[in-house]
């Protein structure tokens, strides 16, 4: 596999790599600067793109492919950015055609986090698996769905939605999908804040309000006060990770994988989160699919996108 490019497009900032054999080679990062438009964005990555080449001597004639990783919806087909919501101005916009004319190098796009299950597939933690999901906690909760060895992209590019498996049938938390009850609702970083927030009210106290100061409390926060024994934040990573288990399981008995691979920020805390996820779906899969499945951290981390994205060429 010889030299492509990767990049990994955000709400704050657009990561750009250099990959060779799923190692980076040269990194690099520019701001989105989404405020100002996707013209602005899109002549910030190719400035990016032009300087990544000067500076590693390379051409249009020595790097295979272009492959970028947008959050939200993208047609993996057409090469359009249907819609990033994290990153206003972003609506139907046809960048890999844009990157293509400027370059003259094949580019393909898709979604961050089947790019991140790409990554891992072929360098990572789903290395010689068949069948396995790739999920990330953060912000919110998405996934990236290999089966027989393939990228599953849905007949609309929209499969692998984990987060907005429904845990509450009515009357349940609201999501920012627009409905209610989805599981990112209920175990994302923003829900393990919510909870912490929650228990605050009244004048209660815990390690992590006192870790904030007069900051906010974040995830970050919480994981490390339960990390300290502080028993709160301990429950509330115990309640986050049955619902994930709980999602999980459906997914489990439906797909029957023989690994799920978590990531993202709020999985950084490691066994916090993985423990009760493992144990819920011990106790809660069907048997056969239950004992089958290994539940284990990403190995890629934050370069998971930016090697996924630079096979895409392949994918």
């Amino acid at each position: 596999m010889g030299k492509r490019i990767g990049i990994d497009v955000g709400g704050t900032n657009v990561k750009i790599a250099l990959v060779e054999d799923g190692k980076i080679i040269y990194s690099n990062s520019v701001p989105t600067y989404a405020k100002m438009g996707y013209e602005y964005t899109v002549n910030n990555i190719k400035q990016a793109i032009g300087d990544l080449m000067r500076e590693t001597e390379t051409d249009e004639h020595s790097i295979e492919g272009i492959g970028f990783d947008f959050p939200g919806q993208v047609d993996y087909k057409t090469g359009v950015v249907k819609l990033a919501p994290n990153i206003p101005g972003w609506v139907n916009i046809p960048i890999a055609k844009m990157i293509e004319d400027e370059f003259h190098i094949p580019t393909k796009i898709d979604n961050d986090v089947r790019c991140a299950a790409l990554g891992e597939m072929k360098f990572g933690a789903g290395k010689g698996c068949e069948n396995f999901i790739c999920i990330t906690v953060g912000t919110g909760i998405g996934s990236g769905i290999v089966i027989n060895g393939q990228i599953v992209r849905g007949a609309s590019n929209a499969a692998g939605e984990l987060g907005h498996i429904k845990l509450q049938m009515e009357d349940g938390p609201l999501c920012g999908c627009g409905d209610s009850g989805c599981l990112e609702a209920f175990a994302s970083g923003p829900a393990i804040v919510a909870m912490a927030y929650e228990y605050l009210k009244g004048g209660k106290s815990a390690k992590f309000a006192e870790m904030a100061g007069d900051g906010d409390i974040t995830p970050y926060i919480v994981a490390k006060a339960a990390e300290a024994g502080d028993p709160v934040a301990k429950r509330i990573f115990e309640i986050i990770g049955y619902r994930i288990g709980m999602g999980l399981t459906s997914v489990i008995n439906l797909l029957n994988p023989e690994r799920v691979i978590i990531g993202g920020g709020v999985a950084e805390c490691g066994d916090l989160l993985l423990e009760p996820i493992r144990r819920t779906v011990k106790a809660r899969a069907m048997k056969v699919a239950g004992e089958t499945v290994e539940i284990v951290p990403a190995q890629l981390g934050n370069s998971a996108g930016v090697i996924g994205a630079s096979m895409l060429i392949d994918a």
